[in-house]
């Protein structure tokens, strides 16, 4: 993902959109990491998401702190399994002291072979296990300077905090938690029990009005709180070209590539690409790369990623801003040579950010 970052003379930017726009960081080189995080800052964008590809993503974002004013930091996602959560709200509140308040902790249980085979982490039940975890980490933020934990013991999170204490009260007791979803169940517990949702890039707008936006209401119904209290945040794959048939064929390996997770299914079945996802899955499990492309239609990928010109990515994006709060827009980034991947990078700065 090195090649998705823009480079601007700092200055040329300025804030003339209507949205409010977040932006992927993964790690990066320092002057690239410099470079790119006050050129999103001096464009207006809302904040950064760092994704947890393997490394722990508090790590740019710290960095990113230290070049910064104003844009919110956020973990986009960091793994909910693979630390145990003391060390997750330690990490959320070291972020946020660095940053002076504008730390964000998006976390999720991600795919259960990643957890188990790369992590040597139990998944189980990803729901209430991600339900514990969310519980311990606020606890630890609110109340961790006083010395009054005590003792957690749930089925998956089990700590003895009888003799922990901060040694200072942390800059705040409440840090904005958001929890990224893709079907109904994890949408409701994030209405539910955060601050915020970051919708997976594979979702349309279909799926999003038929299912993510009553889903959600349901579960701030049961928490008590108004819409207006959360931010539905939709990541958006984005590929701007006035060449539509190249747009669609440059975004085809990144649609492949989540079409073929079993786990998906459901979804693609709903959105009217059950058997597309199942063509993707068989030719996934051989390995063979040119079926997959064949089994990814035109209008899967149509479907998916906002392709075309300027003013049509503009307008599929606008259908989408009365039910989400903001958007994060990324390139569909999977197979891109590294120069067409910094091309499409910088359509979007100059369509969205300019």
């Amino acid at each position: 993902m090195r090649a998705t970052i823009w480079l601007h003379k700092r200055g040329d930017l300025r804030m003339t959109r209507k949205h409010k726009l977040w932006a992927l960081m993964p790690a990066l080189p320092k002057d690239l990491l410099v470079a790119s995080v006050r050129q999103y800052e001096d464009a207006g964008l809302e904040g950064i998401w760092s994704p947890q590809l393997y490394g722990a993503p508090f790590v740019p974002l710290a960095a990113a702190a230290t070049v910064s004013e104003r844009l919110k930091l956020g973990t986009g996602v960091a793994l909910a399994f693979a630390r145990s959560p003391l060390e997750t709200a330690s990490c959320a509140l070291d972020l946020d002291t660095i940053s002076g308040g504008r730390a964000v902790l998006g976390i999720g249980p991600s795919i259960k072979w990643w957890n188990e085979d790369w992590y040597g982490v139990e998944y189980g039940k990803p729901l209430a296990h991600l339900r514990e975890v969310i519980g311990a980490v606020r606890q630890i933020i609110a109340k961790g300077h006083t010395g009054e934990l005590g003792r957690i013991d749930g089925q998956y999170v089990k700590l003895n905090l009888e003799r922990f204490k901060l040694l200072a009260p942390p800059l705040r007791t409440e840090i904005p938690i958001y929890i990224p979803a893709v079907f109904e169940k994890t949408c409701e517990m994030a209405g539910e029990i955060a601050d915020g949702l970051p919708g997976h890039p594979i979702w349309n707008a279909k799926w999003v009005r038929d299912k993510v936006a009553p889903h959600l209401a349901n579960g701030l119904a049961r928490s008590g709180r108004a819409r207006k209290d959360f931010d539905l945040n939709l990541f958006v794959f984005v590929a701007v070209n006035e060449d539509k048939r190249q747009a669609i064929e440059d975004a085809r390996e990144t649609i492949a590539f989540y079409g073929q997770m079993a786990q998906y299914e459901a979804y693609y079945e709903y959105i009217g690409f059950g058997d597309e996802a199942r063509a993707l899955q068989a030719a996934g499990a051989r390995q063979d790369r040119t079926a997959m492309m064949a089994a990814c239609s035109d209008a899967m990928v149509e479907s998916i990623v906002l392709a075309g010109s300027p003013d049509e990515v503009r307008r599929r994006l606008d259908e989408l801003a009365g039910i989400a709060d903001s958007f994060t827009l990324s390139i569909p980034f999977y197979g891109l040579a590294p120069d067409k991947a910094a091309w499409y990078t910088q359509r979007i700065a100059e369509v969205f950010y300019g």
